[in-house]
């Protein structure tokens, strides 16, 4: 198969109407091992998804002096995000605590009780069919404002537990998990996993095996998207961890006799993802049972005057805080890349 060819072009429409967005934000341990992520600032990559969703929600943080970064100075794609809103704003910014190390501030926060979990190169311990039946209980309760759903993601690390997870599902996805680095850190993400899949067992359930290698963020967005599917469409915004999260819901609908009504979902992401060499998004979405709805749009930071954004036409940061989606949901309501790049480079004056 040609590597792209799963996805539809630039010309593919979201929902119509106006959007909802929610950010699934995390802590998974195992975003303390030294050099896995860069997706933060070096020693405080804990606190990065609580920068986020207080930047989305509020164009401003709390929690610290400075947004999130990666070392090389590229600043969080939550800024594409909040751009987008400024523009042509979502319905709602809401924020779910799926175990954050640190509470956001001045956020509409859904809690659950669940607590950041584990380094799964030593067992992430996670009840995970738990975690897996809050996603699907939230995804009947939630009340829809506007017509449909974002779902974005801010969970640090989380390629690397999503990699782990499909993997320890059967699925033929070695090599296909794309990183916030341009040069990625192939050495310790592959001890990582292989340390994590060396605890599984091909006798355990899949909810065992998740359990240990997987995070809070994937198990409560794929039971999440079971329920909430039926109800009302959701855009997935992001790249191959949101692709996980389908083929974890795929993988354990006979567990839980049920499966997501995915003619309701589309995954959303960047041009930078969709094309990244080092990666292979495409081919993890060609091992579900179905044929999903796939798109990424042509934002480029090309013509920016802030030298550090051209990066991620570079191949750094790619994705993350729902930007595919938001980049797609500016281009469905007429925002022009000139604009929106205007926007971003606004708030980093602001900053």
């Amino acid at each position: 198969m040609n590597t792209y060819n799963i996805f539809t072009d630039e010309q593919t429409q979201l929902p119509e109407g106006k959007a909802d967005f929610l950010l699934a934000a995390s802590v998974t341990k195992t975003c303390e091992i030294e050099g896995i992520t860069q997706a933060g600032i070096p020693g405080m990559i804990p606190l990065t998804p609580t920068l986020d969703a207080e930047y989305i929600t509020n164009e401003k943080v709390f929690s610290l002096g400075e947004l999130a970064e990666t070392p090389t100075g590229v600043p969080t794609p939550a800024l594409i995000t909040r751009a987008t809103h400024n523009l042509t704003p979502f319905s709602s910014i809401e924020i779910l605590d799926l175990g954050l190390q640190t509470q956001p501030q001045n956020c509409k926060i859904y809690n659950f009780g669940i607590t950041p979990s584990g380094s799964i190169d030593k067992d992430a311990n996670i009840n995970a069919q738990e975690i897996f039946a809050k996603g699907m209980e939230f995804g009947k309760k939630y009340e829809l404002k506007g017509n449909y759903l974002i779902l974005g993601e801010s969970t640090p690390a989380g390629t690397t537990t999503a990699a782990a997870s499909t993997l320890a599902l059967g699925y033929d996805v070695a090599n296909d998990f794309s990183s916030s680095f341009l040069n990625v850190p192939n050495d310790i993400k592959t001890k990582t996993i292989n340390a994590a899949l060396a605890l599984v067992d091909e006798n355990m359930s899949n909810f065992e095996k998740l359990g240990i290698v997987s995070d809070n963020m994937l198990l409560f967005c794929a039971g999440f998207l079971v329920e909430a599917s039926k109800r009302f469409q959701i855009v997935l915004a992001g790249g191959t961890q949101m692709a996980a999260c389908l083929l974890i819901a795929d993988k354990v609908r006979e567990d839980i006799l049920m499966r997501i009504k995915h003619d309701n979902v589309m995954l959303a992401t960047t041009k930078w993802v969709a094309k990244d060499e080092n990666s292979n998004i495409a081919h993890i979405l060609e091992q579900l049972s179905y044929t999903p709805n796939a798109a990424y749009t042509t934002f480029s930071f090309a013509n920016a005057e802030i030298e550090i954004l051209k990066k991620y036409d570079e191949g750094e940061a790619k994705e993350g805080v729902g930007a595919g989606a938001a980049l797609a949901y500016a281009k469905q309501n007429n925002i022009t890349n000139e604009a929106l790049l205007k926007q971003i480079e606004m708030q980093i004056y602001m900053l």
